[in-house]
C-alpha cells in the first residue's frame, strides 16, 4: 500500500511550509493475508497543540486506537472475504500477525465471531474504492460503496468484503470515554 502523506508546518519566520512529503512511515502489508494492508497516516494526543511536533507521531503512538480525546488516521485495504475462505488461508498465522503489528486493535476482535469488534472511538469511515459491507448486531448489515461515509459510534461491528475486488476505507478515529457498555 503506497499512501503519499504531506505534512505542513511553519518555518522559523512563521511561514507555512511542507515539513514532509512521502510515503507513510508506518505501513503494514500483511504476509499472512496477501493484499490486506494498512497505513497509519497520523495521530494526535488529547488536546494537541500547534505547531505540532516535528517528529512523526505514528512512530511514538503506542497503538492504532487513540486515547480519549486523541485522534488517528488509518487507511485499510480489505481483501475479498472469499480469499480468506480458501484452504491456503492460515487463520492462526493471521491472528498472530495481527497481534504483532496492531495488538491494541487485535485485542478488540471476538474469537467466536470473526471480524466483530468494538473500540472506544468515534470513527468516520470513508469508502475510497471498492465496496464493503458493514455488519452490526443481530444480522443488520448494509452495503457501502466509494464516497459513502459511516459514523461509527463505538458500536460492535465487522467489515466484510463480499465482492471479488479489494476495498479501501479511510478511518478517522477519535478516542472516546465509554460511560457504559451500551
Amino acid at each position: 500500500m503506497l499512501i503519499r502523506r504531506l505534512v505542513t508546518g511553519r518555518d522559523s519566520e512563521g511561514n507555512s511550509v511542507f515539513l514532509s512529503d512521502g510515503p507513510t512511515p508506518r505501513t503494514v502489508a500483511f504476509q499472512s493475508i496477501p493484499g490486506h494492508a494498512f497505513a497509519h497516516v497520523w495521530a494526535t494526543p488529547p488536546s494537541p497543540s500547534l505547531p505540532s511536533p516535528s517528529s512523526d507521531p505514528t512512530a511514538q503512538a503506542p497503538g492504532l486506537i487513540p486515547p480519549a480525546g486523541g485522534t488517528g488516521m488509518l487507511i485499510v485495504t480489505f481483501v475479498p472475504d472469499c480469499e480468506l475462505a480458501t484452504p491456503q488461508f492460515d487463520a492462526a498465522a493471521a491472528g498472530a500477525e495481527y497481534m504483532a503489528v496492531m495488538p491494541d486493535l487485535a485485542q478488540t476482535f471476538e474469537p467466536d465471531h470473526p471480524g466483530m469488534h468494538t473500540t472506544d472511538t468515534v470513527d468516520y469511515a470513508i469508502v475510497l474504492s471498492g465496496e464493503i459491507w458493514l455488519d452490526l448486531d443481530n444480522g443488520r448489515e448494509t452495503l457501502l460503496r466509494a464516497t459513502d461515509v459511516v459514523v461509527q459510534n463505538g458500536t460492535r461491528h465487522a467489515w466484510r468484503n463480499k465482492s471479488d475486488a479489494p476495498a479501501t476505507v479511510a478511518f478517522f478515529m477519535v478516542g472516546a470515554s465509554r460511560t457504559s457498555r451500551g
